[in-house]
């Protein structure tokens, strides 16, 4: 072979070579996003064993059983409605359908804590409920039972509402790419329109169902805005109460690596049923066959009330009544200490949307352009983050960031007679590290969705006009991936803006965001104000979601 060729081929081989500084913050980003972990886990084993017969004589039981009861609860609530909701508005037709099939997107706008505010206003004793039933029948305080929504009952309602359209979007996605051939089989051979879903449609979507329901687990147990309101004992509750009330360090790194270990074994779950899913084209599948079923009469009636309720209760309802109680609440939006709240949640949700994006592209296009064993183990850990709570990752870069602070401050004191303080632990930079580390995993997703539509000829492309990898990045891969870039970026921000637990165990002194506000408020049983700044929290999550319900309404 001569020189020339050698050189050709040799070109691309070097080309492929990650960039140091894409390599170095690639993997930057995965060891930040591992440091939460490996922190929790030191800082519990080496707090002794004294601490943890301690919680297993005590709480662990009550946290992990209260756990368990919701995770079940909302794993069946989220995918009934879910997959019925997907069903009915992917293979029926009924009036409105088109509606529902976009309006059944809208409770992913609300974090579950504000949904919470509101039933308690409606439900509670005082609400309007029980206050217009004891007008109307002359009842006494006593006279009569109702459901308490302060329970976990209530708790894992609340998360229903909000959670099951991760169930709904990747069930109806499943249900559009599934082949009619199978289902008119099923049909052919006697079985009927329910038969033939139980038979053929459901089986097939599972890996998709299964995901889906995974998610809600995920967040379910992440969840400390509803269950610390509704006063139902949990690990995120467990860990706030010992790192706060208790000053217990050990104790709360110990219920941290309790929650996490379960969090890691449900994201395991999660990657082997994505990897066991299989995808069908959809233009093979659904062309010329399994035509949607007419529902009219009593059926078209029933598939309106059974779509409706979720949208009702989990959209509709909360905004009336946060709107209501907000209208009588002395809270002013306009003024200065609001105008901060506001000012603090966006320049925190911007800078960090910035930063995970950031990491996100750097993450990705390290594994396009060098996918070998350190690359995908990268964007693995990168992932991972999601599937941890924010109470976790908040204790977990505490943890060494504190002892740092403490012993650099300890030197200085000794060799220069001057105190350093806390400079990392307690400062708003440490809390946006905390944000990145939650949500990289979304907007990783996000960004690979978008990189697989560049295809690899195009790289090629780039390569034989002497351009290299991070020249791509910016001239061909940043432009064709500005949809999707734009969208990973919402996604982070309005997370962001509804994050909780991290926030209030990692918030500088005196530093309060709109969450919080809302958190303080409703705990100290001022529903009303708590309304206002929940709000403004739901009017921000409403943007993606009208992203999300485009890309619904353009799939069908």
């Amino acid at each position: 072979m001569s020189d020339q060729a050698l050189n050709t081929a040799g070109r691309p081989a070097r080309a492929r070579l990650a960039p140091r500084g894409l390599a170095t913050v690639a993997l930057l980003a995965a060891g930040v996003c591992l440091l939460p972990m490996v922190a929790v886990f030191l800082a519990s084993i080496g707090g002794g064993f004294d601490t943890v017969r301690h919680l297993l004589q005590t709480v662990l039981p009550r946290y992990a059983g209260n756990t368990l009861a919701l995770v079940l609860l909302v794993s069946c609530g989220t995918f009934m409605i879910g997959v019925g909701a997907a069903w009915l508005v992917t293979m029926t037709r009924f009036p409105g359908v088109g509606l529902f099939e976009i309006a059944l997107v809208l409770p992913l706008a609300f974090p579950a804590y504000v949904l919470a505010y509101a039933y308690t206003s409606i439900l509670d004793h005082p609400g309007v409920v029980q206050s217009t039933l004891r007008a109307v029948m002359g009842w006494g305080p006593r006279d009569y039972w109702f459901p308490e929504i302060r329970s976990l009952g209530g708790a894992a309602l609340m998360l229903v509402l909000v959670l099951y359209p991760y169930v709904y979007l990747l069930a109806r996605a499943s249900f559009l790419q599934q082949s009619g051939t199978t289902f008119l089989a099923a049909r052919a051979l006697g079985s009927s329109v329910w038969g033939a879903f139980f038979k053929v449609s459901l089986p097939l979507a599972r890996p998709a169902i299964a995901a889906g329901v995974l998610l809600t687990v995920m967040e379910t147990i992440a969840d400390f805005g509803t269950v610390a309101y509704f006063g139902v004992q949990t690990f995120a509750t467990g860990i706030y109460t010992s790192w706060f009330s208790l000053g217990d360090r050990t104790g709360a790194a110990q219920l941290a690596l309790c929650l996490l270990g379960f969090a890691l074994l449900l994201a395991m779950l999660e990657r082997a049923q994505r990897g066991r899913a299989k995808y069908h084209d959809p233009s093979r599948g659904n062309k010329g066959g399994n035509p949607p079923v007419e529902l009219t009469g009593i059926r078209a009636a029933l598939a309106m009330v059974l779509c409706g309720v979720p949208v009702l209760l989990g959209a509709l309802l909360p905004i009336v009544a946060l709107v209501a109680m907000g209208l009588g609440s002395e809270q002013d939006l306009t003024s200065a200490r609001y105008l901060g709240f506001a000012q603090n949640s966006l320049m925190l949700a911007a800078i960090a949307a910035v930063l995970t994006l950031g990491a996100a592209i750097a993450v990705g296009f390290y594994n396009r352009i060098q996918p070998r064993s350190l690359a995908r183990g990268a964007a693995y850990v990168a992932r991972l983050g999601y599937a941890v709570p924010g109470g976790v990752i908040a204790v977990g870069l505490m943890v060494p960031f504190a002892a740092f602070d403490n012993r650099l401050d300890a030197w200085m004191r000794a060799t220069f007679d001057i105190s350093t303080g806390l400079l990392i632990t307690g400062s708003i930079w440490l809390l946006i590290i905390a944000y990145m580390v939650r949500f990289l995993a979304a907007a990783l997703g996000a960004y690979e969705g978008g990189q697989a539509l560049v295809h690899v000829n195009m790289d090629a492309a780039s390569r034989s006009l002497g351009k290299g990898p991070m020249a791509t990045l910016r001239r061909v891969h940043l432009p064709i991936l500005t949809p999707s870039l734009l969208t990973a970026a919402l996604i982070v921000f309005v997370d962001v803006m509804k994050e909780l637990p991290a926030t209030l165990i990692m918030r500088p002194f005196n530093y309060d965001t709109l969450a919080v506000q809302a958190y303080r408020l409703a705990s100290d049983e001022r529903l009303d104000g708590a309304a206002v700044p929940s709000l403004v929290i739901v009017a921000v999550g409403v943007l993606p979601v009208i992203l999300i319900c485009r890309q619904v309404g353009r799939s069908r």
